[in-house]
């Protein structure tokens, strides 16, 4: 596998995003994210590429609308494949929307800090992506055996000018539903017998945390920043970007560990119930 060359972060995260081959896309994450952990890289340069509006897809899977993809009984080992599937396309994209947000907004005046934050979730869902891949291969799958839904990427492209509206959709309301389903699934797989996909389900949840808490952090800061009540801040920039409402239950817990207490999103709710 030839690896492109970059000089800047911002390249390096646009190339990986733009990657359809899904071994370079992870790749090339991990070697933005070592270059710039290490401090072998710039922020920017006036000679970077546009970043891509959509990321860089292979063939398979087919995408559909979220309706149209089945859901399956977990109990069976095809219905364990397709939650493998669904799970791996979600870590797809939560690579690539944490890059796009280090690509998009490195213009923004933000702590190099911002930055180390999100190039540490972009290895890390890559690192998720991995594992599951791996897994859904031990079932004698891949990725792109099954359909999967197109929505994903929705959110970045609608938050693609707000820096502040996409941390308040993509960490706080995407990675953040993470840690509401995630135990459930969890204990599904070890009822099942399951225990190499729970050991990976355990490593995804501790880790989302972690992201949840990045996200957290800084919508915070650009709160503050602008002299805005982050909690209502929070909840304009949902009503306002994000389709449909939160469902419950949440894992108030978890959340509240991240830095999401529930007067973020009670109100934002469809039952306002636990």
């Amino acid at each position: 596998m030839t690896m492109l060359q970059f000089d800047s972060l911002r390249q390096g995260a646009g190339l990986a995003i733009a990657a359809s081959d899904l071994d370079k896309k992870t790749a090339l994450t991990r070697e933005a994210a070592h270059r710039w952990s290490s401090r072998n890289l710039s922020l920017r340069s006036p000679l970077d590429d546009p970043v891509a509006d959509r990321p860089g897809r292979p063939r398979k899977p087919e995408l559909l609308p979220p309706r149209l993809v089945k859901k399956r009984n977990l109990n069976s080992a095809a219905g364990r494949i397709a939650l493998l599937h669904a799970l791996a396309h979600i870590e797809l994209n939560a690579i690539d929307l944490a890059l796009d947000i280090v690509a998009r907004f490195a213009g923004e005046s933000m702590p190099r800090t911002f930055y180390d934050g999100w190039m540490q979730v972009a290895f890390e869902e890559a690192k998720h992506f991995n594992l599951i891949r791996a897994r859904l291969r031990e079932l004698g799958a891949d990725y792109g055996d099954l359909p999967a839904h197109d929505g994903l990427w929705q959110a970045a492209h609608d938050t693609r000018n707000d820096l502040t509206a996409r941390l308040a959709v993509v960490p706080l309301i995407l990675e953040a539903r993470g840690l509401d389903v995630t135990p459930s699934l969890q204990a599904k797989m070890i009822d099942t017998g399951d225990i190499q996909t729970a050991d990976i389900l355990r490593i995804i949840y501790e880790d989302e945390k972690k992201h949840v808490a990045v996200g957290a952090k800084w919508f915070r800061f650009l709160c503050h920043r602008q002299g805005q009540n982050p909690e209502r801040a929070f909840q304009q920039l949902v009503r306002a970007n994000f389709r449909g409402q939160l469902k419950a239950p949440f894992n108030d817990l978890a959340r509240a560990e991240a830095g999401l207490t529930p007067s973020f999103y009670r109100s934002l709710s469809s039952t306002n119930a636990s």
